[in-house]
C-alpha cells in the first residue's frame, strides 16, 4: 500500500521516547543545584540544621571547596541516633569519607546503574575540576521514571510479590 501512514500507538512512542530520554539525559537535570553544604570542623548540631533546611536527604562536607565526605540519613541513623553525642562535635567524625561521586554530564541510566550496585540513595555530582555541581538523589530519579513511563507505572500490580492463596471472584 503506497503511501499508507503507519502509526504508533501512543504507550509505544510515549515509551520509546522515554527509553531514549533516559539514556541520553544527563545527571545534572535531575540534581538538586544548591545542595547543603557545610565545612570540615562544622559542629553536628550545625550540619544536621543545614540538612533539615534542604529536605533532610545529606549534607555534604568541604575543604577548601573539595567534597571530602557526606553525612546522610543512613549515617544520622546509624551513627548518631540513640547514642549519647554532642552536638558540638564534629561533623567530620561522622560522616562517610570520600563519597563516591559521578560526573555531572553522567546519563541518569548510568546513575541509576551506579546507585543500584552501591546501594547510594544521594550521590553528588562534580565538574572536571572536582567542584560540586549538584546531589542526585534517588527519589528524584524515581519521579522521572514515573513521569517518563505512566503507562508502565499504572499498569503494574498493585503487589508483584504477593500470590493469593486462594482465587479472587465468585
Amino acid at each position: 500500500m503506497e503511501g499508507a501512514v503507519k502509526i504508533k500507538s501512543l504507550g509505544h512512542t510515549t515509551t520509546a521516547e522515554s527509553r531514549f530520554q533516559l539514556r541520553a539525559e544527563k545527571a545534572r537535570v535531575m540534581a538538586r543545584t544548591q545542595p547543603a553544604t557545610v565545612a570540615t570542623g562544622t559542629p553536628l548540631r550545625d550540619a544536621l540544621a543545614a540538612m533539615r533546611a534542604h529536605g533532610g536527604d545529606a549534607v555534604l562536607i568541604q575543604d577548601g571547596g573539595r567534597l571530602v565526605g557526606i553525612l546522610t540519613e543512613r549515617d544520622v541513623l546509624t551513627r548518631i541516633l540513640g547514642a549519647p553525642v554532642e552536638g558540638d562535635r564534629a561533623v567530620d567524625e561522622f560522616m562517610s569519607a570520600d563519597p563516591h561521586t559521578m560526573h555531572a554530564d553522567a546519563t541518569l541510566i548510568e546513575a541509576m546503574h551506579a546507585m543500584e550496585s552501591g546501594h547510594y540513595r544521594n550521590v553528588p555530582l562534580i565538574d572536571d575540576s572536582g567542584a560540586i555541581v549538584g546531589l542526585l538523589r534517588q527519589q528524584d530519579l524515581l519521579e522521572y521514571v514515573a513521569e517518563a513511563f505512566p503507562q508502565e507505572i499504572l499498569n503494574l500490580p498493585p503487589r508483584p510479590h504477593q500470590t493469593m492463596e486462594e482465587p479472587e471472584g465468585a
